[in-house]
């Protein structure tokens, strides 16, 4: 399938915003390598770099694209393929053909960049580059700079970091498309778990027909898909367990469009035909939690304090279900809450499922003046800054029974009187509940992303009894 690109125009644009941002010397994106899985030609499916994505949309290995900040001229570095590549890949585009998709300015060869390179060095030019976070990279960017690979990671530009965040958190409208197209095929994942997971099958199964509805777009997975009865285990990538009636099933998963923009969707269904009474409580909770985070997001409001109202919200119910005692604003003020909601409410979401974290969560999820919090739970918050319009983000509330983490608490008497641990060993096994949206942030509202994805319970066990017919 050949490659699509945006219009030339938008790469051009957001190179040169790049390059007035920093108007100081030379801007370094590395693409990625391709990756052996037990010998060279033998590779992982081949994922490019987002921020190389970004500001030139080529999806290809063994590249440079060079920035200079003063004058904006961009450079592709990259050498063409060989008669020999050709017979084991297929004719692909040429470097130049590639670069014209992308609006550059030029294209030399990774000989003609390294002494390039040296000369800026030997003038004291600035070199830019963004934090490493493959072997690969660092061994490029150390023999382009004429340099050992343990310097390269503690001499990222924090000028750079700060600028490529203020352009790619705020989407523009065909990343908003692209985004869109890849929860659109995401819904389609998770109405086929809706329909076809049943009692007696292993999650194995269930997960091989989710990953098929993207793997038949040619699409493949955002990020490894989480589809377990262990829901309580945040990031369970385990498929072995058998499916039994009474229990829950928890599907994290989304699909990439075809530009690799990522949808990031949860929905928790039960095994059987229908919700338990206490499931049918448990999961009303979060989706309550779900519906009013969603409607208190838009541009100017922190994201911190979203998710503390979300904790508020968990807190009183399960005080009304008998699991907490206390006032919830005083119970999420000393971190009780987090026994049963020990995560974030979202992140940002675009080109990566978290979008930007190689580049630190201290320019993507944080600002100046906010600092992360060490309190357990919160301190696993990832976005808490002050939301503008045009952020995507997910919005993910979930409550969970995890034994290992409610035995530790009641052996150790955390909070005697608030939790009421016999209540919630009563209802050991129980699992997680999560549901998850992707939106949009607006001047005055959060846009939900994609076609509706069924959350109701209504909509579920409706679906539940087609898995069943």
């Amino acid at each position: 399938m050949k490659q699509r690109f945006f219009e030339p125009s938008l790469y051009h644009t957001r190179r040169n915003k790049l390059a007035q941002a920093l108007q100081d010397g030379l801007i370094v994106f590395p693409s990625n390598e391709a990756a052996g899985m037990n010998y060279r030609d033998n590779t992982y499916p081949y994922r490019q770099d987002s921020s190389f994505l970004y500001f030139c949309g080529i999806d290809r290995p063994g590249l440079f694209l060079f920035i200079d900040s003063q004058s904006g001229e961009s450079i592709l570095a990259g050498d063409e393929s060989t008669m020999d590549d050709v017979v084991w890949t297929g004719p692909v585009e040429s470097l130049h053909e590639l670069s014209e998709h992308a609006g550059l300015d030029r294209v030399i060869t990774l000989a003609e960049a390294k002494n390039w390179i040296s000369n800026l060095i030997e003038r004291n030019i600035r070199i830019h580059y963004l934090p490493v976070y493959r072997g690969d990279q660092a061994f490029r960017l150390a023999a382009l700079l004429d340099t050992g690979a343990e310097a390269i990671s503690g001499n990222a530009s924090i000028p750079l970091i700060e600028a490529v965040v203020s352009l790619r958190e705020i989407k523009e409208e065909p990343e908003i498309k692209e985004l869109s197209d890849a929860i659109n095929i995401s819904r389609q994942m998770h109405i086929t778990m809706m329909k076809s997971a049943c009692a007696g099958m292993t999650e194995a199964e269930v997960m091989a027909r989710v990953r098929a509805e993207c793997l038949k777009h040619d699409l493949d997975i955002a990020y490894p898909i989480i589809l377990t009865v262990n829901g309580q285990t945040l990031h369970n990538h385990a498929y072995h367990n058998i499916l039994e009636h009474g229990q829950l099933l928890l599907g994290d998963f989304g699909s990439e469009s075809s530009m690799h923009y990522a949808g990031d969707i949860t929905r928790t269904i039960p095994v059987s035909r229908h919700f338990t009474p206490l499931q049918k409580d448990i999961y009303s909770l979060v989706l309550q939690t779900l519906s009013s985070s969603t409607a208190a997001i838009r541009e100017g409001i922190r994201y911190l304090d979203v998710h503390l109202q979300a904790a508020r919200i968990i807190a009183g119910g399960l005080k009304d279900l008998g699991f907490l005692n206390g006032n919830p604003d005083d119970l999420v003020a000393e971190g009780v809450h987090a026994l049963f909601f020990p995560h974030g409410l979202g992140h940002a979401l675009g080109l990566d499922v978290h979008d930007m974290e190689n580049l630190g969560e201290k320019y993507t999820g944080y600002e100046s003046g906010l600092e992360r919090s060490t309190q357990f739970g919160l301190r696993s918050l990832r976005m808490a800054k002050t939301l503008k319009a045009g952020m995507v983000l997910t919005v993910e509330p979930g409550i969970y029974f995890i034994p290992e983490l409610v035995a530790l608490w009641k052996k150790n008497h955390s909070y005697p009187g608030l939790v009421n641990y016999d209540r919630i060993e009563r209802n050991l096994p129980f699992g997680g509940i999560r549901i998850e949206d992707n939106v949009l942030v607006t001047p005055d509202r959060a846009q939900v992303l994609g076609d509706p994805i069924p959350k109701e319970i209504a909509d579920i066990e409706q679906y539940r009894e087609l898995a069943y017919s």
